[in-house]
């Protein structure tokens, strides 16, 4: 063998040692794409060449972020904790539950692509106009209550009645707009198309309160405020979900709009029947 042959195999080796030594270093660093939560002390150590892209969630855990490591949004804990040592890179702020800043309401969503800010600002408009609905009802519970029969006995005739409800607002809004008497009407059709949504709303509220509060509770009757409440929180919770929300809220609104419009005829019209004097039979 000549002296070339053992240079050329150390300098292999070498070169075989050096790619081991990077692809075991590319290996040990950790990239978390959507956020991380750790639940119930379960210690998360985020070290040297490790990555969180999006939030920190630490429920009834702990978690170290060591020199070297990286979190690109918040960190947020619920009782936990969370220790920063010198030379690890928080994007956002580190928030406690308790400390009271703005915090994630619900920390077992993922964070990637989530304004949280946003997400809070819908927390208080949902409570807001639950607060409404509770007004209407106590207003109006009487149209509350025909509104709750109809939306019960005949929720297809109310999901029809409420589709054609919304369609025929525009063209009875260019109607009131053409027509210079009618331009004082539009805030008497506004103020009442939202007072129909609005009583609508607390009866497929109540319904659904009432058909939960049956399935844990079958042998008791809860009162209508308390179905009113119970279904108010499964709604404004339906309507929180990603995705979905959105067909929760146009579900919920488009079939309380028709029970409301439905309520103003008896269920007589409903059902097609017409009063008069009963036929003559043959003898």
């Amino acid at each position: 063998m000549t002296p070339a042959g053992p240079r050329r195999i150390g300098i292999a080796a070498l070169a075989l040692g050096v790619l081991f030594a990077l692809t075991f270093a590319a290996a040990s660093a950790r990239t978390y794409n959507h956020g991380v939560t750790v639940w119930f002390n379960n210690d998360l150590t985020i070290g040297d060449g490790d990555e969180i892209r999006g939030d920190l969630d630490i429920v009834f855990g702990d978690a170290t972020c060591t020199a070297g490591g990286a979190i690109d949004g918040n960190v947020r804990t619920y009782f936990g904790s969370f220790n920063q040592l010198d030379g690890c890179r928080v994007g956002g702020r580190v928030i406690s539950a308790f400390d009271g800043e703005a915090w994630s309401t619900a920390p077992f969503v993922p964070q990637n692509g989530f304004d949280m800010s946003g997400q809070n600002r819908r927390v208080y408009q949902s409570l807001a106009w639950n607060v409404v609905v509770l007004f209407i009802f106590l207003l109006f519970p009487l149209r509350v209550r025909v509104a709750l029969e109809r939306v019960e006995q005949r929720p297809g005739l109310s999901a029809g009645a409420g589709v054609i409800s919304l369609i025929a607002v525009f063209p009875i809004l260019v109607m009131l707009l053409i027509s210079v008497i009618g331009i004082p009407l539009i805030v008497l059709e506004i103020a009442a198309l939202f007072t129909g949504i609005w009583i609508g709303y607390a009866a497929v509220a109540m319904l659904i309160g009432r058909r939960l509060h049956e399935l844990v509770r079958p042998h008791t009757t809860p009162s209508p405020l308390a179905a009113l409440v119970l279904g108010l929180i499964v709604v404004s919770a339906a309507q929180m979900l990603p995705v979905v929300g959105w067909a929760v809220s146009v579900l919920v609104v488009v079939v309380g709009l028709g029970a409301t419009v439905l309520g103003f005829f008896r269920e007589t019209h409903l059902r097609g029947e017409i009063s008069g004097p009963p036929m003559n039979r043959p003898a």
